[in-house]
């Protein structure tokens, strides 16, 4: 009887642990909550109600990978637990293991066809995937279902957005405030989609409507912050960062920000305060050593120049532009392979990028490699006829080629765009004496003695 009052006892004191582990996942403590929850899932590791709940706390806290041992644990424990398999399945996106989401998904269609969050959340999946076709006949079967989800039109709604179909992803959008008001950041969405449209004025009521809700969301003042700086609403955006650090001091996106502005306003010295500050917050920011070069090769200091640029290269910029200006910053210092390493890149995302095929065309011909130069020019002018670096440079590379014609063509063409031009003119003159000197030369060669020798008579 004593063992048996201590086992009562002992599993009654769980049942405490993980009822107040609830009043706390309600209040918002989590990780007060997990510590009730491990201790009662000490005393008893067979209840899957626990591990669940415990699941779903780690998902509270982004602890998405944790969470989906504790969901594999629980469904052991209660294996045809549909909502234990889609909170799974839900995990499964989260950390881009699609193919074991989808399966769960199906696995869950197949006890119940009627459960509609595994179509709804499967639009998330599928439009993560790229399958937006996909994500619409999810949409649709949700539809035949629960008529009325609002998470279904948001769901939608990214779908839509990512493929740059604003207009009804605002439809979408709207349509999830109507039905469910409270939704999270739904006007923060909302206004991002109007902006995306060009639709500044709704943009703005949106990110107002939404920081009325929510003050203190610091995702959405940063993006209003950038829709300010955007729309050329300056003051208004320094405002926005500035709040951002009196809520988060180490938001190293904010203090860069500022940076752009005071660079952009030729304040360089509080610029390069700024982006040291936030390089200091965040080592790995893409911008602020970006920037840094530019200020240290406009004062020439190349090597400290260098050392920022490859500390950018770091950070892995996807911004074209940015690349692109890169590879010419990395040129101007005599660093050949780092700027082709940066302008090839720059192709790769964008194969219609003149100034990048110009650039690797210049890097060509800087080294001495003029026909591989004159290919790359040759794909500028394929792009936009009227580049003028690009006309320059080529008829510089033709005329060390020997390629008179084609030499005297790019610099017609670009003289034509820009005949006042002196670093122009001079080139025109150039190729126009090698014209003259190459038809004198012809001309004389017709002159040339001939000898004729003959066999000397036996």
């Amino acid at each position: 009887m004593l063992f048996e009052s201590m086992e009562f006892s002992s599993y009654d004191k769980a049942e405490r642990k993980a009822r107040r582990a609830f009043e706390l996942y309600e209040d918002g403590k989590m990780p007060q909550a997990l510590d009730e929850l491990e201790t009662a899932l000490e005393i008893n590791p067979s209840n899957s109600s626990w591990h669940f709940n415990k699941a779903l706390t780690l998902d509270s806290i982004n602890r998405f990978e944790d969470a989906i041992d504790e969901y594999e644990i629980a469904l052991q424990l209660n294996p045809n637990d549909l909502e234990i398999l889609n909170s799974l399945a839900v995990d499964y996106t989260r950390t881009c293991q699609y193919d074991l989401a989808i399966d769960t998904f199906e696995r869950i269609q197949e006890f119940d066809p009627e459960f509609e969050p595994c179509y709804c959340n499967r639009i998330i999946t599928y439009t993560e995937m790229s399958l937006h076709d996909l994500a619409e006949q999810m949409f649709y079967l949700a539809q035949q279902i629960k008529p009325y989800c609002a998470l279904c039109y948001y769901n939608i709604g990214n779908s839509l957005f990512a493929r740059g179909q604003y207009k009804k992803a605002i439809r979408c959008w709207l349509r999830t405030a109507e039905l469910e008001p409270s939704h999270p950041q739904i006007n923060y969405r909302i206004a991002q989609a109007y902006w995306s449209d060009s639709q500044t004025e709704r943009s703005r009521e949106h990110f107002l409507t939404e920081l009325r809700i929510n003050p203190g969301d610091i995702d959405v003042i940063f993006d209003f912050g950038l829709f300010l700086l955007e729309t050329g609403d300056i003051e208004s955006a320094k405002e926005k960062f500035n709040r951002i650090l009196e809520l988060e001091p180490d938001f190293a996106a904010a203090l860069f920000y500022l940076g752009e502005i005071a660079f952009s306003n030729r304040d360089y010295e509080r610029a390069t305060e700024l982006f040291s500050q936030a390089l200091q917050k965040n080592n790995t920011l893409a911008g602020p050593c970006y920037r840094l070069a530019q200020y240290a090769l406009m004062k020439e200091q190349e090597i400290k120049a260098r050392a920022y640029l490859v500390s950018e290269l770091e950070t892995c910029p996807e911004d074209v532009e940015i690349l692109v200006s890169m590879g010419s910053m990395f040129l101007r210092i005599g660093e050949f392979d780092y700027a082709t390493h940066c302008l090839l890149r720059a192709v790769d995302i964008d194969g219609a990028n003149v100034d990048a095929y110009y650039y690797l065309g210049a890097v060509r011909a800087v080294k001495g490699e003029f026909g591989d130069a004159a290919e790359f020019f040759a794909h500028a002018v394929d792009i936009k006829s009227e580049h003028i670096p690009t006309l320059r440079d080529s008829a510089f590379v033709y005329l060390a080629m020997g390629r008179l014609a084609d030499a005297a063509k790019s610099i017609k063409k670009a003289r034509s765009l820009a005949g006042n031009d002196p670093q122009l003119k001079a080139l025109g003159r150039r190729i126009h004496l090698a014209l003259l000197w190459r038809r004198i030369a012809d001309f004389l060669s017709r002159f040339k003695p001939r000898f004729v020798f003959r066999k000397s008579p036996r």
